[in-house]
């Protein structure tokens, strides 16, 4: 991402996040950006930001590298998080910036890729429940139900092979 695109992204992010949660998710969610950007399951091709005729951020979406008990690190993305200007939202910003990173995504020879949030918002995009194909909700996973933890895939029969327990235990921010 251009630099000049940095604060007005983490800005947005805070306000999107803060404005669906609190003040304290808002930072977090920086926080996590910040750490995923410093770790080697960043791909900075993956990392999406919309801009309007004003060149502000108005979307957001990262995609990185992911594991299941350390396997499928090539095949598997996280998609988190996705991020869209307050007063934009429903206007599928969100919907474009996810399509456009699952055809860059397959491009680069990803799989299938794993999202937490509410269902409703994910499952015209393709995802499905994470639990029918195998792949579970671990310990530092706090969802509010099984449906929130999702996978897509991006090739056919990719999930006949990819299951697991999904662990966040990587990431510091979320400690």
């Amino acid at each position: 991402m251009e630099d000049k695109y940095l604060n007005q992204t983490s800005d947005m992010v805070r306000r999107s996040f803060a404005e669906w949660s609190d003040e304290e998710e808002g930072d977090l969610v920086v926080r996590l950006i910040k750490e995923i950007r410093s770790m080697d399951t960043y791909i900075p091709g993956l990392e999406l930001i919309m801009v309007n005729e004003e060149d502000e951020v108005i979307g957001y979406a990262m995609f990185s590298r992911f594991h299941l008990g350390g396997k499928y690190r090539e095949e598997l993305l996280v998609l988190s998080p996705v991020a869209v200007k307050v007063e934009l939202q429903r206007q599928h910003i969100s919907k474009e910036l996810i399509e456009y990173g699952f055809e860059k995504a397959k491009q680069m020879g990803f799989t299938a890729v794993i999202v937490e949030g509410n269902p409703q918002n994910y499952r015209s995009r393709g995802f499905q429940t994470s639990a029918d194909f195998g792949i579970i909700a671990g310990k530092s996973v706090g969802l509010p139900a099984p449906e929130c933890l999702m996978v897509k895939e991006l090739a056919d029969g990719a999930l006949e092979h990819i299951q697991g327990v999904v662990e966040y235990t990587d990431y510091e921010s979320l400690r």
